[in-house]
């Protein structure tokens, strides 16, 4: 084990998650996937991430190219108390280009359906929008344990107890607890422990942590969560756009925000850079933030 993984946090489920991404297979095109332990997050339903990751490596093991998009729609919340289903169907396989669907099936029930475009590598024109403004590196932004007292005291306790849970992933947000006047957001993150060399595997990871924190830019203006009790939220669905290679065990800034909040809906988008400034990849994402209980 590296340095570097040996300084990240123990407890962090990372080869669980590895794990819970290795789907069954069960016959031609269709695969099983297990839900995480008890001790993770999200067991009140099966994480959207999770269901977005595995069903991108049920798609990525009927093709050898690599997966440059995908669009998801999020139709039911998942029965963590239930294994999910992976059907793919294979739309399309061109020389330079490929298509899959992937639904997932629980209790007879579709509760999710993707499609993911692969591309074959070529050459082509590059260029990027670079980064706003100066940001702090990652060793300078404080992790969750290490930030004072006063921060976490501050923060609603369902948000407390959300940042404060091991997971697979390692999250630094930026300025947390800190009131922000547009919905902007930003949040270093990594596997928090070293991944296999395996890109499709990092693809995957990559789309499970997508999904952990893009919905709080809509709330952020708001002085609320999506984690508290004031809002009821869900995602809606996904799109994520694979830039450049990446490894998802280095540290990656995902600079979040929110055009629009209305309706009960709100748009979030994300650009993921990795240390060196390169822009990786792109997210956006339309979720459910219902106001509940008192008037916001």
């Amino acid at each position: 084990m590296s340095d570097a993984a040996a300084s990240r946090p123990p407890g962090s489920s990372t080869a669980e998650l590895v794990d819970l991404l290795d789907l069954e297979p069960l016959e031609v095109n269709l695969f099983r996937g297990r839900n995480p332990p008890e001790s993770w997050p999200f067991r009140t339903r099966v994480f959207g991430g999770q269901v977005l990751a595995q069903a991108l490596v049920a798609a990525q093991r009927t093709v050898d190219i690599a997966a440059h998009s995908l669009h998801a729609y999020f139709l039911l919340a998942g029965d963590p108390a239930a294994p999910i289903l992976y059907e793919v169907e294979r739309v399309r396989d061109g020389r330079s280009f490929a298509t899959r669907r992937t639904v997932a099936i629980q209790h007879g029930r579709p509760i999710f359906i993707m499609s993911v475009s692969f591309h074959r590598e070529e050459p082509g024109l590059d260029h990027q929008l670079d980064l706003e403004g100066p940001v702090p590196a990652p060793q300078d932004v404080p992790g969750i344990h290490d930030l004072a007292d006063s921060v976490l005291a501050g923060l609603p306790e369902p948000v407390r107890n959300y940042w404060l849970r091991p997971r697979p992933i390692e999250l630094k947000p930026i300025g947390l607890g800190e009131r922000h006047a547009v919905p902007r957001r930003r949040v270093w993150f990594r596997a928090a422990q070293a991944l296999p060399d395996d890109p499709a595997l990092h693809r995957a990871v990559l789309a499970y942590a997508t999904d952990m924190t893009l919905l709080e830019a809509t709330t952020v203006v708001h002085g609320t969560s999506v984690l508290g009790s004031r809002i009821q939220a869900a995602s809606l669905d996904h799109a994520l756009w694979l830039h450049r290679p990446f490894r998802a065990d280095g540290w990656l800034l995902y600079v979040q925000d929110s055009p629009s909040a209305s309706g009960a809906r709100g748009l979030a988008r994300g650009l993921i850079y990795d240390q060196a400034g390169r822009l990786v990849a792109s997210v956006a994402q339309e979720g459910l933030i219902r106001p509940v209980g008192e008037a916001i």
